[in-house]
């Protein structure tokens, strides 16, 4: 059964290249998922650009696992040699855009749930979601599905990790800063320089050491990304603003950060928003002890997914290369996709948790 829906899946992962689906425009790419579905006898919910179905022998007894993984695309960079949305077969590659990020991953976890989804036996529930959203943070996407679905206990997101296994991910805040400072003539020895006052107050980012490390993800990180400021060569600007990129670890909440930084700083502080906090299992979880007895490598993920909107334990995990992802010529080795649904399926397979 599996080399069937391995097949299956190249197919539709194929589909889904021809089809562009840039993230807040996924409605095409939708329809194929729910077509495929449909083409299995499986029952499907909607809403807005999401999918999403159970098991055909559901049990409320039973604990519930979410599969889940994305239908959008970002845009497609300069550089690409092929046409991105027409998968081109070349040096046994399946090449275009979201071939890697997250197509191969999805694919798959459409395929594992299909395998156990006339299953009587399970001892668990599953539920398959194919989500919009994902790259932009988008509030139609696992924003608004999180309060649709039946309760979970268990998630797996599917983004391309080698199927090495993603314990946590770091978290991320975009924070807008603005320095206030007083306009004057640059000639003459007039006004407070809000550009001098700024660099004063990113060198306390820059300089700022937080207490808690992580095992998995180490250090919270804050970057100052965005500088702007004045409007003339000749006037002391009086307002420079900045933005700081911080990514979080599983030792504070967002919250805790944005508390910290507003008593680090002397300028105004403004989070664009609080949400997507770090994300993480309990490493005594049954699924991590079934991964590390078959010596997979566990890690902390640099990199932002789906799993900080969940508000239940999680892990990322999925065939392909994350290095692959947002690239010219991303490209996924068909061999992958079916080594990762083998791999799936043996890690779900007697899957025992609570």
């Amino acid at each position: 059964m599996i080399d069937e829906l391995y097949t299956g899946s190249i197919s539709l992962l194929k589909k889904l290249i021809a089809t562009p689906s840039l993230s807040g425009k996924e409605q095409n790419a939708a329809v194929i998922i729910r077509d495929y579905l449909s083409s299995y006898g499986v029952g499907i919910s909607t809403l807005k650009n999401n999918t999403w179905c159970k098991n055909k022998y559901w049990d409320d007894n039973k604990p519930v696992i979410l599969l889940n993984s994305h239908i959008d695309t970002v845009k497609p960079v300069d550089g690409w040699s092929f046409d991105p949305f027409s998968p081109t077969e070349k040096d046994g590659k399946i090449i275009g855009l979201g071939s890697n990020d997250a197509g191969a991953p999805l694919v798959s976890l459409l395929a594992v749930f299909l395998f156990f989804y006339d299953r009587q036996d399970l001892p668990f529930n599953l539920i398959f979601a194919a989500t919009a959203e994902e790259e932009s943070s988008g509030k139609y996407g696992m924003a608004l599905l999180v309060n649709e679905l039946e309760r979970v206990d268990f998630a797996i997101v599917g983004e391309p990790t080698q199927m090495k296994l993603a314990v946590a991910e770091k978290g991320l805040l975009v924070i807008d800063c603005t320095v206030h400072g007083k306009a004057g003539h640059a000639a003459r020895d007039e006004g407070i320089n809000s550009i001098y006052l700024a660099v004063d107050e990113i060198n306390k980012i820059r300089n700022y050491k937080f207490d808690k490390v992580s095992e998995v993800l180490g250090e919270v990180k804050m970057t100052a990304t965005q500088i702007d400021a004045g409007f003339q060569h000749n006037v002391v600007p009086d307002t420079c603003k900045f933005v700081i990129d911080v990514r979080t670890n599983e030792c504070y909440s967002n919250d805790e950060v944005i508390g910290l930084i507003t008593r680090i700083l002397s300028c105004d502080v403004k989070p664009r928003s609080r949400r997507l906090n770090s994300s993480g299992i309990n490493l005594d979880h049954p699924f991590v002890q079934k991964v590390k007895s078959m010596g997979i490598d566990c890690y902390g993920s640099p990199t932002l997914s789906d799993q900080s909107l969940m508000p239940y334990p999680s892990v990322k995990m999925g065939p392909g290369d994350s290095a692959r992802s947002h690239t010219a010529n991303e490209y996924i080795f068909p061999d992958e996709i079916k080594k990762g649904i083998e791999l799936y399926v043996d890690l779900l397979s007697g899957l025992i948790i609570e």
